[in-house]
């Protein structure tokens, strides 16, 4: 199994989106692919139908064994999605009582790092969609991952973001045996608008080794896809913003082929 991680401290950016994208387009390659929803407002839970208010058993339920997980629980809390290759771990709000549980309990971080190895042969891809807030639930989608995605949205606000985002990987890199690559991806690009622009500028020039040199452009289709519940690939395979992530899977993908050096 490959482990991603989407991520960003910047809400509002695309996370949710590009980890359904990805996940779909692995899907209709044949891929067997879990996604996890780290986030307690619960967008990719919404997204393929469950309610996360209402959900009895989601991702949460990882966390009530003080940093173990018992045998077989994971597997217990898979659900259906829109693609037979695509199972979802939920979110549910309860997610967002962890930050005042978690001082002084030991092991929280590496909890879905621990789920995901029971679950290691049966998928051959995980993608971890994380809340935009660092705590103990990005630490462990951070702690569990092999590859991050940094989605940035084209607007200057959106570098701000990315520039604590990049802060808080150099910190838990020191606690890895080996940094994490990333790869940082601009999304909701406009071309029709400055501030697109200039921002686009900016973070190629800031970050030429780390930046996707593509983008995910501002797509309808993304959001109709949303509404259908379906992957955006399986909603319109040729819309801009498919073939966007579809560029985007392929750098993905020849990045992790590379060794990287720690």
């Amino acid at each position: 199994m490959r482990v991603w991680a989407v991520a960003n401290q910047k809400g509002g950016v695309g996370k949710t989106t590009s980890s359904i994208a990805l996940a779909g387009l692995l899907a209709e390659a044949g891929k067997r692919v879990v996604v996890v929803d780290l986030d307690p407002h619960g967008s990719m839970t919404s997204y393929f139908g469950y309610d996360p208010d209402s959900l009895e058993h989601s991702s949460y339920d990882l966390f009530l064994h003080k940093g173990s997980v018992p045998q077989g629980l994971p597997g217990q809390l898979l659900m259906p999605t829109s693609h037979d290759n695509i199972s979802l771990l939920p979110s549910s709000t309860a997610l967002a009582t962890l930050e005042r549980q978690s001082p002084g309990q030991s092991g929280l971080g590496l909890v879905i790092a621990k789920s995901l190895a029971q679950l290691w042969q049966d998928f051959d891809y995980a993608v971890i969609d994380s809340p935009p807030l660092l705590g103990v639930l990005m630490v462990n989608a951070l702690a569990a991952s092999q590859q991050l995605v940094i989605p940035v949205q084209t607007e200057h606000l959106a570098v701000k973001g990315l520039e604590r985002m990049v802060n808080t990987l150099a910190m838990i890199n020191r606690s890895r045996k080996q940094a994490l690559p990333f790869s940082i991806v601009p999304t909701l690009f406009d071309r029709r608008t400055q501030a697109s622009l200039s921002t686009l500028r900016v973070l190629r020039d800031k970050y030429p080794e780390d930046i996707w040199q593509g983008y995910i452009p501002v797509d309808t289709r993304l959001r109709d896809a949303s509404r259908a519940g379906v992957t955006p690939s399986q909603f319109d395979g040729k819309s801009r913003g498919v073939l966007a992530y579809r560029a985007l899977l392929k750098h993905l993908l020849a990045a992790q082929l590379v060794p990287q050096v720690a």
